[in-house]
């Protein structure tokens, strides 16, 4: 069984939430960077949606994930692109799915590695709850409770299609 959702709406929300919010702190020319692999996607969306003209920045947290030891290395790891540096930067940080908050915290560990920005916002696709760190997103499209059974499955990179998984 699925349930599917409409990501281009969800998008539309969430960048014009972005907007707003950006207005109200006053941040202009934010650095957006993506999470690989579905967050580069939900963030290259929103570039495009926000029409920034800076170049969209990849993170891969491979490296800096704290179960490396537990699962070894991803065969997939690709370097992280930042296009310009991060020191006082207002970098606004995307990824599809918010779960434990390790996913965000090692991705916190890399952009510091680079440097030192002025604000980090989180965004993500989906909010599903179950947090083991004290980490939350300032943008979500979809806030959804899950039960052990279900998950969530992002396909793309275009069109865009999320959808809730029952095992079973």
């Amino acid at each position: 069984m699925s349930q599917d959702h409409d990501v281009e709406k969800l998008l539309e929300r969430m960048a014009a939430e972005l907007q707003t919010q950006w207005t109200a702190r006053g941040i202009r020319d934010p650095l957006l960077i993506g999470i690989h692999t579905g967050g580069v996607w939900v963030a290259e969306r929103l570039h495009t949606l926000l029409k920034l003209s800076e170049p969209l920045g990849k993170l891969d947290i491979s490296f800096y994930r704290d179960d490396f030891t537990r699962i070894g290395l991803n065969p997939a790891v690709r370097p992280s692109q930042l296009p310009a540096t991060v020191d006082d930067r207002h970098i606004v940080l995307v990824d599809d799915v918010l779960y434990t908050g390790r996913t965000i915290r090692a991705a916190l560990n890399e952009i510091f590695d680079y440097g030192r920005p002025a604000s980090i916002m989180l965004v993500a696709l989906v909010d599903r709850g179950g947090r083991e760190l004290p980490i939350q997103a300032d943008v979500a499209g979809l806030y959804i409770a899950l039960a052990p059974t279900e998950h969530i499955k992002l396909s793309g990179p275009a069109p865009l299609k999320l959808s809730v998984r029952r095992d079973g």
